[in-house]
């Protein structure tokens, strides 16, 4: 297949009928919303993606219009675990279905397996590539294993016995009241 540029915008109803694949691949610096999420980090990393049209035929005889997409990448988030980087990979095949207004989209969207979206001739493909990547990221990124050793206590035994050699503001003060009675 071709590797092609992401088009600005894509007419995806001409884009099912004519039954077209579009596939290429982009550095993640061409994303602004993933460039701050990995804060400007793996910029070169690339993004590979293809998206096919497709035309269906419901069981009411009315056509329908499909955009199946596929994303892969790896974006370097913060691990919260250790607070080091990690590499996230991302792998997303997703397929998106077209009705006609925002109401159809809306009420067809909770019962459907598929993400009904509206059909417009300037959609943009991009936007909906890069949606798709930040939805797929964890919510907490953090590597299976840290690279170093994680400290888990909640206390430092040190901070503990600091706590206690610390002299008590209170007990000076009796110490001393009890000096002045004797």
């Amino acid at each position: 297949m071709k590797q092609e540029t992401l088009p600005t915008h894509l007419d995806v109803k001409a884009f099912a009928h004519a039954a077209r694949t579009m596939t290429g691949q982009e550095p993640l610096s061409k994303y602004e919303r993933l460039t701050r999420e990995t804060q400007g980090l793996g910029a070169e990393n690339t993004l590979r993606w293809s998206a096919r049209g497709e035309l269906q035929i419901d069981e009411a005889g009315a056509e329908q219009v499909w955009l199946h997409l596929t994303v892969d990448t790896c974006l370097p988030l913060t691990c919260q675990r250790c607070l080091g980087p990690v590499d996230i990979a991302v792998a997303i095949k997703q397929a998106f279905r077209f009705c006609d207004s925002e109401e159809a989209a809306a009420a067809q969207d909770a019962e459907a397996e598929e993400d009904v979206l509206v059909v417009s001739p300037t959609f943009d493909l991009r936007e909906l590539i890069e949606d798709e990547v930040l939805m797929a990221l964890p919510l907490v990124p953090r590597h299976e294993t840290c690279p170093i050793e994680v400290k888990l206590a909640v206390v430092d035994p040190a901070f503990e016995a600091a706590l206690v050699e610390k002299s008590q503001p209170f007990a000076v003060l009796a110490k001393l009241k009890m000096g002045r009675s004797d």
